[in-house]
């Protein structure tokens, strides 16, 4: 999982977490206000309900550009430093000439080669130097909200295959000197992440290629940068597991009371297609505590903004709201006490929508990157653009069934 760093001295992040602040206390005035209408006429006033509304976006705003600031502050720049971390040692002088040349004129030299797949892929291209690899793959971990939260693993072969037990190894007491009766073994499964191509097609005129001033190690990794995170964040959500990774919510799910190995577990909302009318967030008590015990510690939500929006007008037992900005830079906003992880491509709250997750996603969902990004050099196709066909490949899956649950918008 990504460590989230602190960066005490950005003074652009310092200013946005007081406007949101300021802003957040703007809006539990105005939502108090909407409430205490609610509860004497049964009815908001509609120019009270604007207001809330206008105010909600202003923190989702404020929260967004700091979420922006501080994921533009992790970003490596290759061959420096970023936030106080070195970045990886440069490849050799002579390879990295012959990268440059290959960029900009396309003479390969000794550059290593890599043909399509024998299942009859044509993507072949070179091999980027390590140094380009990392910060391609650091700016993906800075750019994609589930390689924050997730575990990240880069394998050599094609398909991942790791052994889990299911079950647990049988065990028991004995005294001292008492015979140790053979124990049953461990329930296993084993799981496969296969990597699929994730690619990207960025271009460039020959003019910028031959400007001295523009590193083009860093031109390509930032252009690649959101259009892998975009993909590869789509697909650890949602992704059917056929050419892409297998999202954490196309697995079944049933009642979490009777979930299996295999199987996620979800807890409703008390609603079709809504929160339930009264206590809420008692549901969302329920959805921590879903998950045992040894799976809180390292816990979060996961949901989308409209969702956010939703859960941030309401209140606890004791009148206080369960969501809370961050107050110090390097944090993240949190519910009930648990951080937020906003990711938009879950799903909007509507019948049995499977619109909030909660668990320690570092021990539930693994993703697998294959080594090796490669680039393949296109002048001809876009004339007078060259193209860069880059490829890396990516799989991704659950790896634990007990550590992630989901709320499922539904009465039961």
């Amino acid at each position: 999982m990504k460590e989230t760093k602190q960066a005490s001295g950005h003074p652009e992040a310092q200013a946005v977490v007081r406007e949101m602040m300021a802003a957040f206390e703007a809006f539990k005035g105005a939502n108090d206000a909407r409430l205490g209408e609610i509860e004497k006429k049964a009815a908001a006033d509609v120019l009270l309900e604007e207001k809330v509304a206008r105010i909600d976006q202003a923190v989702a705003s404020a929260q967004a550009r700091l979420d922006r600031v501080m994921s533009q502050n992790r970003r490596p720049q290759i061959g420096g430093v970023t936030g106080g971390e070195p970045v990886e040692p440069a490849s050799a002088p002579e390879a990295k000439a012959a990268w440059d040349g290959y960029l900009k004129t396309g003479q390969s030299g000794a550059l290593e080669v890599k043909a399509g797949l024998s299942g009859g892929a044509t993507s072949g291209g070179y091999v980027v130097p390590y140094e380009t690899e990392r910060a391609i793959e650091r700016r993906l971990m800075a750019a994609s909200p589930m390689r924050e939260i997730a575990t990240v693993r880069t394998v050599a072969a094609g398909v991942f295959r790791k052994p889990v037990s299911t079950a647990g190894v049988a065990c028991g007491w004995v005294a001292e000197t008492a015979a140790r009766p053979e124990t049953d073994p461990a329930t296993l499964a084993l799981l496969e992440f296969p990597s699929a191509d994730l690619y990207a097609n960025p271009a460039a005129t020959q003019a910028l290629l031959d400007d001295a001033m523009v590193d083009l190690d860093e031109w390509l990794a930032a252009e690649v940068e959101d259009a892998f995170a975009a993909q590869e964040t789509q697909a650890f959500v949602n992704g059917d597991g056929v050419n892409k990774p297998k999202g954490f919510l196309t697995y079944p799910t049933v009642a979490d009371a009777g979930q299996a190995w295999g199987q996620i577990g979800y807890v409703a909302s008390g609603a079709t297609g809504g929160f339930a009318p009264t206590s809420p967030a008692d549901r969302l008590i329920d959805l921590i505590y879903a998950p045992k015990a040894q799976y809180r510690p390292n816990g979060r939500f996961v949901m989308n903004r409209k969702t956010v929006s939703a859960v941030r007008k309401f209140k606890d037992a004791d009148g206080n709201y369960i969501w809370q900005p961050a107050t110090r830079l390097g944090e993240t906003a949190s519910l009930l006490g648990y951080p937020v992880t906003e990711i938009e491509t879950m799903p909007d709250v509507a019948a049995n929508s499977l619109s909030i997750a909660f668990g320690d996603f570092q021990r539930g969902y693994l993703i697998v990157d294959r080594a090796g990004v490669r680039v393949l050099r296109d002048p001809y196709s876009a004339k007078p653009y060259v193209l860069f066909y880059t490829t890396k490949r990516v799989g991704g899956g659950v790896q634990n069934f007990d550590a992630v649950k989901v709320m499922k918008f539904s009465a039961g």
